[in-house]
């Protein structure tokens, strides 16, 4: 199938990966689908020339309104789903509310499902398509004041896993993209996000919290080995165009080497490897 003829609904759009690889599937020849949460991102998108639809994945009634959208865009077919849409909520475990792990939940994990569940008949009445979810280096292994958002993406990694076994056959191929350090609004957001939900000022965490909120304000990179989005969209296309795409895609240096460390070094060593990676600055 031509690229011209295969449509990508990708969510997550109004900046960072989302954006970039809406604008290099597009520049391919894919019908890409762009979607965000904002009516003032949708309309940025459709000046920049994209086709774009408005899509909260934490409203269901929004995820079913954007599917029609898409559905209709795209005379009925979808090859290509990109869950992106995504947000880091920090803190320590013990001062997350139940509300903030919840919200996190939603964004990551459950709205990405209810969207995937939505489109999975249309790709079965088609006889194929391809699913791609974007995890994290933090799918892999946990981090100091990253409870919320590894949870989420462990939850996605578990639940892609599944979805994969469950449709061999289908002619539906199921994707992970693990992207480590990205240059991305990801720190702004996640600021936003701690102000929100954090009582930093009487958590016993609060001198960690500290440096951690220098981190997340600091301007550029703040990790060594960060890549631009565009690192993401050569796997995404892999993902879509192979004939054999592959089940897990990693993204940037420390992602492999975490990767390997998971595989060889028994748990306290992990453990041991990732205080290393948190004093350095992670996130």
């Amino acid at each position: 199938m031509p690229q011209e003829d295969k449509a990508i609904l990708i969510t997550g759009c109004s900046s960072g990966i989302g954006h970039a690889c809406a604008q290099g599937l597009a520049r391919r020849g894919y019908q890409v689908i762009a979607s965000a949460r904002g009516e003032a991102d949708v309309a940025r998108l459709r000046e920049e020339g994209l086709t774009a639809v408005r899509l909260d994945v934490d409203d269901p009634a929004s995820i079913a309104e954007a599917v029609a959208a898409t559905l209709e865009l795209t005379g009925g077919r979808l090859w290509g789903l990109f869950n992106n849409a995504g947000y880091g909520q920090p803190g320590a475990v013990e001062d997350l509310t139940r509300e903030a792990l919840r919200a996190q939940l939603e964004t990551n994990l459950l709205g990405a499902h209810d969207l995937t569940c939505r489109l999975i008949p249309v790709m079965r009445r088609q006889g194929g398509g391809r699913i791609v979810q974007n995890s994290s280096l933090l799918g892999l292994i946990g981090l100091h004041y990253r409870g919320a958002y590894v949870a989420s993406k462990f939850a996605l990694e578990g639940l892609t896993d599944t979805l994969r076994l469950e449709l061999h056959g289908s002619g539906i191929q199921v994707s992970l993209i693990e992207p480590g350090p990205i240059t991305s609004r990801f720190r702004d957001n996640a600021y936003a996000m701690w102000r929100h939900h954090v009582d930093a000022r009487h958590s016993r965490h609060r001198q960690a919290y500290e440096a951690m909120e220098s981190r997340l304000l600091r301007d550029g990179p703040v990790q060594p080995f960060t890549l631009p989005p565009e690192a993401v969209l050569k796997r995404l296309i892999h993902a879509l165009e192979s004939p054999r795409p592959r089940p897990r895609y990693s993204v940037t240096l420390p992602t492999h080497l975490v990767g390997a460390a998971r595989r060889l070094l028994p748990t306290r060593g992990l453990d041991w490897l990732t205080r290393r990676i948190s004093r350095g600055g992670a996130g």
